[in-house]
């Protein structure tokens, strides 16, 4: 497969775009409340820029390595995750009652950003290796069971919206795998009602569901932070205050800088803001969708599809989120939110797309030969046009010649 240099460009230079303009941005959110607080204005932008860079450095590494070395350790990154998700349960640092962080001195790591990337390298290899699942049985068994787990244990951290993105993510591989639609929708009906089971057994997501039907309900209490994310972003206007000039960011929208970060850009560069990002997550998800179509690798296919779909389906729920059309699930914006563990993961699934664009992705297909007659890959060579019967006639012709010259000899 040849290198796809347009995917390949549009790739990096979306990607660049979107981590600077999220170090901007974070700066913004966090400046003006930590100066009132006498706190540095800076800490907040230091510590996410050294995050971007240690993410820059493993896009790097990935976008050098062969991909498909992923296939051989997709069992040790799952076995890996599994045992982080279970250890933050019982040692993980507790913040607004959620358990999701473990703690390694002044830094902490999410480990549902690792069990997202492992999963879908590890649903990728397992399901180019088969034949699509086409009934409920042969999804459930391992696929659907080891999704299960994984969305259990993020369940009790907790964590919706991560679980929402897993299920997204894997749908899309599923779908790229050839499983047939139908089987997919049922499968999905009783993903999504075991979902409103568990949201309304559980009365903290019931809350923040009758949350989203009516934040003005309580807009001082549980709706605070949906309502001012709808006051933040009306009042921005086309145009929007102006970089820096928010007035929400200052201890009015909770969570400003991480899951909130778009009512911030909303405010300061109004709708032309808002939708050129939204532009660039649009862009991102072209060329990755561009680069899973064309790539000839089974497993590469399957993996762009899966880092494509985790990525853009996890800006999708957190800004339809923060514009009310979906309940708040604490899951932060690729790239442009706070989080040092998200920004990470999300650059070293980039290098990983990177390298299928680069064509590192082997054909499944003959090779053609050189201009030198040498067989350019493994498989057989392409026959030129015309060759056998060529050889064919210069075969009778000598047969023709040492006849002759046998009948002169003996006669």
């Amino acid at each position: 497969m040849r290198a796809r240099s347009f995917e390949w460009q549009l790739l990096v230079l979306v990607t660049l775009a979107l981590t600077a303009f999220g170090l901007i941005m974070v700066y913004s959110a966090t400046s003006a409340s930590a100066a009132l607080g006498n706190g540095n204005p800076t800490g907040y932008l230091e510590r996410q820029g050294i995050y971007a860079l240690l993410g820059f450095a493993l896009l790097v590494v990935a976008a050098r390595t062969d991909f498909r070395k992923l296939r051989a350790i997709a069992p040790t990154l799952v076995g890996v995750a599994l045992a982080l998700c279970l250890a933050v349960l019982v040692i993980g640092t507790k913040v607004n009652g959620a358990r999701r962080w473990i703690g390694f001195g002044p830094a902490t790591f999410q480990p549902s950003e690792l069990a997202k990337l492992a999963l879908v390298v590890w649903a990728a290899a397992y399901l180019s290796r088969r034949p699509p699942p086409r009934t409920l049985k042969d999804l459930a068994r391992p696929v659907g069971l080891l999704v299960g787990v994984f969305c259990l244990l993020i369940l009790a951290e907790p964590d919706l919206g991560t679980v929402i993105t897993v299920v997204v993510m894997i749908g899309a591989v599923l779908l790229v795998s050839g499983t047939p639609l139908p089987t997919l929708g049922v499968a999905y009906t009783i993903v999504f009602g075991a979902g409103a089971i568990a949201a309304w057994s559980s009365p903290y997501r019931r809350a923040r569901l009758f949350t989203f039907l009516d934040p003005w309900k309580d807009p001082l209490g549980a709706g605070l932070q949906n309502v001012q994310a709808l006051i933040s972003l009306g009042s921005g206007g086309v145009f929007g205050r102006g970089l820096g000039q928010g007035i929400e960011k200052i201890h009015y929208l909770p969570e400003a800088h991480t899951d909130m970060i778009f009512a911030v850009i909303g405010e300061e560069l109004g709708l032309v803001g808002a939708a050129v990002l939204v532009a660039g997550y649009c862009a991102f998800a072209y060329a990755g969708l561009r680069l899973a179509i064309a790539c000839k690798d089974p497993f590469g296919k399957r993996l762009a599809a899966g880092i494509t779909a985790l990525i853009c389906g996890q800006a999708a729920i957190n800004l339809a989120a923060v514009l009310g059309l979906a309940p708040l699930t604490g899951i932060p914006l690729p790239f442009v939110s706070y989080g040092g563990s998200s920004l990470v993961i999300t650059l070293l699934g980039v290098g990983i797309l990177l390298n299928i664009a680069r064509g590192h992705a082997g054909t499944q297909t003959a090779s053609v030969p050189d201009r030198r007659g040498r067989d350019g890959g493994t498989s057989r060579p392409v026959a030129r046009r015309g060759g056998n019967a060529a050889r064919a006639r210069g075969g009778s012709d000598v047969r023709r010649v040492a006849g002759s010259r046998r009948g002169s000899a003996r006669s």
